[in-house]
């Protein structure tokens, strides 16, 4: 006598599809590692740069404070002293934040009473140097002068 199992207990057919669900996990765990490691090395770039900027503009502010004051007495015009002088101000500063990595890669007084300054900062990247990027460089340029007034 033959029994008849219900339709439920029907035995389980092998599908083709078997294991596809392993290698989705496999291509999405990547994918996410690769956003988070845009998320966090890309913060880290564009802070590096932030940084570059701020490091810059106090640097430029500083050589640009030494103004020769004695020709502004006496005729009124605003002029940077001496570039050397100014430059080595600047670059005091930029020197002074060890802990950011920071170089100055350039320093002109343009004119006679402005002053361009450019720094540099390499920053390290933390996930993305699974794939071969470790690191990078951002820069930043400013100018800055005195300001006349009344």
């Amino acid at each position: 006598m033959r029994r008849h199992l219900p339709r439920f207990a029907t035995a389980v057919r092998q599908r083709p599809d078997r294991g596809s669900t392993a290698v989705f996990v496999v291509i999405f765990s990547l994918a996410l590692f690769l956003l988070a490691g845009l998320l966090v090395d890309g913060g880290a770039a564009m802070n590096a740069r932030l940084r570059a900027g701020d490091i810059a503009e106090q640097g430029a502010r500083a050589a640009a404070d030494t103004i020769d004051e004695d020709e502004l007495r006496a005729s009124g015009t605003i002029r940077i002293r001496d570039e050397a002088a100014a430059c080595g101000r600047a670059r005091r500063v930029v020197g002074a934040h060890k802990e950011a990595k920071a170089q100055m890669t350039r320093c002109n007084v343009t004119g006679g009473n402005r002053v361009d300054v450019s720094v540099e900062i390499k920053w390290n990247a933390i996930l993305l140097s699974v794939i071969g990027i470790n690191e990078g460089t951002m820069s930043a340029e400013v100018s800055a002068g005195p300001e006349t007034g009344d």
